[in-house]
């Protein structure tokens, strides 16, 4: 128990900082400088102003300063965060691979904010969560082999699917997230992966072509690798089920 709250406190604190990251990478703003300060008039907070999810809660959602609302994002991202830090270390049970992993999955839960916020994705960020992606496990070099495999994967698709199509259908992103997955969970799992991502896209993207809104795919790769990591037996066993 004194490992998982540890491993939480630090998760919450990285979901802090990760929405330094979400708003100011993509404003090509430093990450460091200046210090945290209300996007709205520019005050610079106070150390009880920052602290995670608790100084939102008690300021009720606004600036102490000028009283605008500050976004429910910052307190969703940090709890969200230290869950998944939380759920890794459940699974894993090595403290090092928790970290490590959980490091995957929060970089690509800024990714994917802002992904949906800003409709780009840094290549800062995509690469670290590859990089970290092949030490998600001592056995590296696997790791790394099933990265390479998807990513060639996920780029023959891309020029299939963009010469049907007629247009740019994947991006250089969707192929280093396709890189992560594969490194993080395997070729098997990563293909479960794609098509639970589909699965869980089809109703948003049937929803916002019917009010002619672009979404984007990569919180619901995200999303479906979480899903898969941590039910990695069952579907291991729903695999071999279907296919011996």
């Amino acid at each position: 128990m004194y490992e998982l709250g540890i491993v939480v406190v630090i998760g919450i604190l990285i979901g802090s900082f990760l929405n330094v990251l979400i708003i100011r990478i993509p404003k090509d703003e430093s990450v460091v400088f200046p210090s945290s300060h209300c996007v709205k008039c520019g005050e610079n907070l106070k150390w009880w102003h920052n602290i995670p999810i608790f100084s939102w809660i008690f300021l009720q959602g606004k600036c102490a300063f000028c009283k605008d609302k500050i976004s429910i994002q910052y307190p969703i991202v940090e709890f969200a965060s230290g869950v998944i830090f939380a759920l890794v270390y459940f699974k894993e049970g090595d403290l090092t691979l928790s970290f490590i992993v959980g490091g995957v999955f929060v970089l690509l839960l800024a990714l994917s904010m802002i992904d949906f916020k800003f409709k780009e994705v840094p290549d800062s960020l995509n690469l670290l969560a590859l990089s970290l992606a092949i030490f998600s496990s001592y056995e590296l070099i696997d790791n790394f082999q099933n990265a390479l495999l998807f990513a060639g994967g996920f780029t023959i698709l891309r020029f299939y699917v963009s010469y049907f199509v007629k247009r740019e259908a994947m991006g250089e992103a969707d192929i280093i997230i396709g890189a992560t997955i594969g490194g993080i969970i395997g070729i098997k799992l990563g293909l479960v992966t794609i098509f639970l991502s589909a699965l869980l896209a089809l109703p948003a993207f049937l929803i916002a072509g019917k009010r002619d809104m672009e979404l984007p795919f990569i919180p619901f790769l995200a999303m479906a690798l979480f899903i898969v990591y941590i039910g990695d037996d069952f579907f291991k066993s729903l695999l071999v089920s279907m296919y011996g």
